[in-house]
């Protein structure tokens, strides 16, 4: 998987050129023509636009491009709010990413759901199931953002201020739900296009989610060595002794206290196997626990 994100970026470094400028653009523009032209007549009309095996069969090869302007909500409102989110979400990839690789992703994750509701059609045998809209490859698009700007807030209900990363739980939490309900039902494409959609997300962002939980093995191993020193359980040990003993450190070598000695320094070494303090006399020169 690796190998791949590598060979992407390699890719759109090798041809800036690649791409459609403002490609949410003309998506957004897509989908009002469409939902103008299905509220004008009705839904059947556009039914042309979206994919199924049996339309490409039979030569109908726009299919191929024109699902991705198939409204996903036929609600004036809804639709315009998502449109909207969706081409900020864009135009920000894009910006960040540049056009190459911007476009790279979303194409893939056109062409990823077309692969798979190929599959579906031929393990189930019905030809005819149309795909349409973009509401996968928008929601993997969505996955993107939210790992570049997870601190990014929007508005909930146009009023709760929520950060973009609490929003991307969900989201994975209703796409974990609508797998397993799917799997449950035996709906092929209910699984199967999500699992795509994440699919898409993983090979773009392999890198930083391989690095993400190396960095959290590796500070748990530090946090687990013996070299470590753990202050707050330090402290309190330290605490409960000197309530017991009288005193709060005690030199490890000499055997000076800070009670004897309330002007002495006394330090505990990071080399020592366990807490053991030293005054500032010792500090640097004793031999160092290992038990």
């Amino acid at each position: 998987m690796k190998k791949l994100s590598n060979a992407v970026d390699r890719f759109c470094y090798s041809h800036p050129g690649f791409g459609i400028p403002n490609l949410m653009k003309y998506i957004v523009i897509g989908n009002a023509v469409v939902y103008l032209l299905a509220m004008f007549s009705n839904w059947s009309a556009v039914s042309f636009l979206s994919f199924s095996l049996s339309g490409l069969l039979h030569g109908e090869i726009w299919r191929l491009v024109t699902f991705i302007f198939v409204p996903d909500d036929a609600n004036l409102f809804w639709l315009a709010v998502s449109l909207y989110f969706y081409y900020f979400i864009g135009s920000v990839l894009e910006r960040e990413w540049g056009t190459a690789k911007f476009t790279l992703y979303y194409l893939l994750g056109a062409a990823l759901t077309l692969i798979g509701a190929v599959i579906a059609a031929l393990v189930t045998g019905n030809y005819g199931y149309a795909v349409s809209g973009t509401g996968n490859i928008n929601l993997s698009m969505f996955f993107a953002f939210a790992m570049l700007y997870p601190d990014a807030q929007v508005l909930l209900f146009f009023l709760i201020p929520v950060k973009v990363k609490w929003l991307a739980w969900i989201d994975a939490g209703w796409f974990a739900v609508t797998i397993v309900a799917s799997l449950v039902r035996g709906y092929l494409l209910g699984w199967l296009l999500p699992l795509i959609a994440i699919l898409n997300f993983l090979l773009f962002f392999w890198p930083e989610i391989t690095d993400f939980f190396d960095s959290r093995r590796s500070v748990a191993s530090r946090q687990n060595s013996h070299q470590t020193i753990h202050f707050k359980s330090a402290v309190k040990q330290q605490e409960k002794k000197a309530r017991e003993q009288g005193y709060r450190h005690k030199c490890c070598v000499c055997g000076r206290t800070d009670t004897e000695y309330p002007n002495l320094q006394f330090r505990y070494c990071s080399k020592c196997a366990g807490y053991h303090c030293f005054c500032e006399d010792h500090i640097y020169n004793h031999v160092h626990f290992t038990e």
